[in-house]
């Protein structure tokens, strides 16, 4: 079963990294924090895109998971 996850990160994400997550958008809020959403297919995926962010040296602020 695929789960949506939502994603913040602290400060703004370039339009660059989109193609790293899957193509997928990346919105800018006004406190300096982007968040972003993707669907994940199972617990491997999930590890894979917060080994990213690691990869890219983001800081994570939060997941949020939807069914």
């Amino acid at each position: 079963m695929t789960r949506t996850y939502e994603f913040r990160v602290d400060g703004h994400l370039d339009d660059h990294w989109s193609g790293w997550f899957g193509g997928t958008v990346l919105v800018r809020h006004d406190d300096g924090t982007t968040s972003f959403t993707v669907p994940v297919a199972d617990q491997a995926q999930l590890h894979g895109v917060l080994a990213r962010l690691r990869d890219i040296g983001a800081t994570l602020l939060s997941v949020r998971a939807s069914a």
